[in-house]
């Protein structure tokens, strides 16, 4: 019989991710934010080839990205709300680490697996800083997955792309529970 962790799996069954705009300061220090991202690193990771980095952004870098948005969206047309809530996600955020999706080329490891990779490391970063006692949140939305924005805002490569936007401080407010999957409705059992 394996050892168990009743603790993790406890955190597991009730982990909630906490709304970004109910987060706050403070927000972790470098180092804490360190250890945030060893544990996110540690993730599924077939071939070793790492497809994945980060660009931890401090509050100066969340206010350029927020005044980046509008002229932005303007350019491509983009429902002036739509603008706006992109504006806030950047404005309102006093920590986010941007999970930066980057491809290597392999013969052994199809990019769609390389790509889930990059999403369970926004998954581990996500259920580190909950497990660190801090409100965090996963979010993307339309500058996220524009690659005028995201070069020109982050530095990111052509070939590279925003997994997502992990925002990290403290909880403010929690809202009430959302309803969960029922398990029945969403599990088949295989036994033949």
């Amino acid at each position: 019989m394996p050892d168990k962790n009743p603790a993790a799996l406890d955190f597991l069954l009730t982990r909630r991710s906490r709304p970004a705009k109910t987060l706050t300061t403070p927000v972790p220090g470098r180092e804490e934010v360190e250890t945030i991202l060893t544990a996110a690193a540690r993730t599924p990771d077939h071939g070793k080839l790492e497809p994945w980095r980060f660009i931890v952004l401090t509050k100066p870098a969340l206010d350029r990205l927020a005044a980046m948005v509008p002229p932005r969206g303007a350019t491509l047309n983009i429902d002036a709300e739509k603008i706006e809530k992109s504006r806030r996600q950047f404005a309102d955020a006093d920590l986010a680490v941007a999970v930066v999706f980057c491809p290597v080329d392999s013969p052994k490891v199809p990019t769609v697996e390389q790509q889930y990779s990059a999403g369970a490391v926004c998954l581990s970063l996500l259920n580190a800083a909950l497990a660190a006692g801090w409100g965090a949140n996963w979010l993307s939305g339309w500058p996220s997955h524009d690659p005028e924005f995201v070069q020109s805002g982050l530095g990111l490569a052509a070939h590279e792309s925003i997994a997502g936007f992990i925002h990290i401080g403290t909880e403010t407010a929690a809202p009430p529970d959302r309803p969960r999957p029922d398990l029945s409705d969403i599990t088949l059992w295989v036994d033949a």
